[in-house]
């Protein structure tokens, strides 16, 4: 997962990949920290054309205002420049997997 802080960088990204994930965490967060290995792991393995970044919250505040994020963590997931998925705080690892093959498939 790439670290990221520039709010354009992220904007033209968002413009110019089919498929990204916005991984917002926070410094000191335990599930933070933890959350963010395995949704890593599972989108190398399971969608590779995936792009990744991961958005520091506490820095950031301007980027995570900018996306509605408030609480850590929380990831968002764009096909072709537009929010498809938005998880926050608890989360099913199966059900997100379910949710992006669904339209990863469709989209590659």
């Amino acid at each position: 997962m790439i670290e990221i802080d520039n709010k354009e960088e992220i904007l033209e990204i968002l413009e110019k990949s089919k498929c990204v994930l916005l991984y917002f965490g926070a410094i000191n967060c335990g599930v933070c920290e933890v959350l963010k290995i395995k949704i890593e792991k599972k989108i190398s393995k399971n969608f590779s054309k995936m792009k990744q970044y991961y958005i520091n919250s506490n820095q950031n505040f301007d980027i995570a205002s900018y996306f509605n994020v408030f609480s850590s963590p929380t990831i968002l997931v764009f096909f072709e420049g537009k929010e498809f998925k938005r998880y926050s705080r608890n989360m099913s690892l199966d059900i997100f997997n379910s949710e992006i093959k669904r339209l990863y498939e469709m989209v590659f």
